[in-house]
């Protein structure tokens, strides 16, 4: 199910926020929201609800372990088994055919017969609760977190249909205080807080990514007969369609949790204006920066055994980082770009923090949309092609709504560059402010009434 679908909006939002505001009690309200997760996520493809509550309860049967054994080698069995058990579902999901993409290409050198690949339907969002459950798992194994003794209060967590399929990565930590007090939350506290965020989330995919959305993936489709500003128009123009996308998924997300009493907490900061590599993973997909951090660098080693083994830490981190987006090396390309980036800003930080602020931004921002080719392209061809495009001037056919484009870009380029986000916002609207507000969402209504419902690009995650 979508946020931007009339049957989550007219009939799953409505339904779920009246039942669990009328419901008195903390376990009523967990399997209430429980429930209705499994209704979100089971929309798509019933059967896959199977799959996240194995893995559900694979993790809390991890938590019950952590609360009754004490002993150093009983908790590393049960912190290594769930987590076994939940890569090895997301492994193969995931990166099944991949592998077998990967060991075929290296076979057709040698002549050998090819292995048939297993085409795996990969579940939608099974890297966000993978993430959800095992950052559990480890957090409770470091004593970071009481594990949960109530089934619903965790499978609430896992479930939770505001973050369940494309973030934030939101660790129990991080929700265990609202989830411990949601049976005394007051409706009225966050209500207009959490429209707010909402709509505005609902704007920015609506009304700009998706609008931008119909000019460049035409063109993206046929990137060889695209002209260099052609290529650089589609590459910004995809710039600010991943942002707005998933930055507006983002703030809905946060939206709804504030409607059910919950922070869920804030996942982008301004990432356009990151004056470096560093700043700029402060400030994008921020749960994911945060839980590659603590699980996954600082675990290697982090900065603390020199440079050349925190350049290698890094990239590792990221070239992981990359995969874990999808399952194609192009992406793998794009963690380890990045890698590059945050090692070389290390290395040489001192020299660039001495540039002009405008030049650190605008220079961190073309590095970004250079990043953003390995992303978008579905091949090495198409990359190379369009960085081709993007590097050597050269003629191409005009590109169809060229000029709708350009001002879409100008308008991207404010909210994004120069505008408030939306935790820099104080949510308290005045009479003509929300009579803005109503119009345009008469214009995201019209605009879903009549085009294709489009799925938000980190579905596919």
């Amino acid at each position: 199910m979508l946020f931007n679908s009339g049957v989550f909006l007219f009939v799953f939002l409505p339904i779920t926020y009246l039942v669990f505001w009328s419901l008195r009690s903390a376990r009523p309200r967990y399997i209430w929201l429980a429930a209705t997760g499994y209704v979100f996520y089971g929309y798509w493809n019933p059967k896959f609800c199977l799959l996240m509550l194995f893995s559900t309860v694979v993790s809390y049967t991890a938590g019950l372990g952590f609360r009754r054994y004490s002993a150093p080698r009983a908790r590393r069995w049960l912190l290594v088994v769930p987590i076994t058990v939940d890569l090895s579902l997301l492994g193969f999901f995931k990166y099944a055919d991949f592998a077998v993409g990967t060991v075929n290409a290296a076979l057709a050198w040698t002549g050998a017969q090819p292995l048939s690949p297993f085409h795996v339907l990969l579940p939608v969002g099974i890297s966000f609760y993978t993430f959800h459950t095992i950052t559990y798992i480890v957090d409770c194994y470091r004593g970071h977190v009481e594990p949960t003794a109530d089934f619903f209060e965790f499978a609430c967590y896992v479930s939770l249909f505001s973050q369940l399929v494309a973030g934030p990565i939101v660790r129990f930590r991080e929700l265990q205080e609202d989830l411990e007090q949601i049976g005394t939350k007051d409706r009225r506290e966050h209500f207009h807080r959490g429209w707010s965020f909402f709509a505005i989330g609902l704007f920015q995919k609506v009304l700009i990514a998706d609008s931008i959305a119909a000019v460049i993936d035409p063109a993206l489709a046929h990137a060889a007969a695209l002209s260099t500003a052609g290529a650089w128009m589609a590459m910004l123009g995809y710039a600010y369609q991943i942002y707005f996308d998933f930055a507006g998924y983002s703030n809905m997300a946060v939206g709804l949790g504030f409607l059910f009493g919950m922070h869920i907490p804030r996942n982008f900061n301004s990432p356009y204006r990151a004056l470096n590599p560093s700043d700029f993973w402060r400030r994008w997909h921020i749960s994911l920066s945060r839980c590659l951090k603590d699980y996954l660098y600082i675990p290697l080693g982090g900065s603390r055994y020199g440079e050349w083994n925190t350049y290698r830490n890094l990239t590792i981190t990221m070239l992981l980082g990359g995969l874990w987006h999808g399952a194609a090396w192009t992406f793998v390309a794009w963690g380890g770009y990045h890698g590059l980036l945050l090692a070389a800003y290390r290395r040489w930080g001192r020299w660039w923090d001495r540039l002009p602020v405008v030049v650190q931004r605008g220079g961190m921002f073309v590095l970004v949309i250079f990043g953003w080719v390995l992303f978008r392209a579905p091949s090495w061809p198409v990359a190379m092609e369009l960085f081709g495009h993007m590097l050597w001037p050269q003629g191409g056919a005009a590109m169809a709504g060229g000029a709708a484009l350009a001002v879409l870009l100008v308008v991207a380029a404010v909210v994004a560059h120069a505008g408030r986000n939306t935790f820099e916002m104080p949510h308290a609207w005045s009479p003509v402010e929300a009579a803005g507000f109503a119009v345009l969402l008469v214009a995201c209504l019209v605009a879903l009434d009549g085009g294709r419902v489009s799925p938000f690009l980190y579905f596919q995650f």
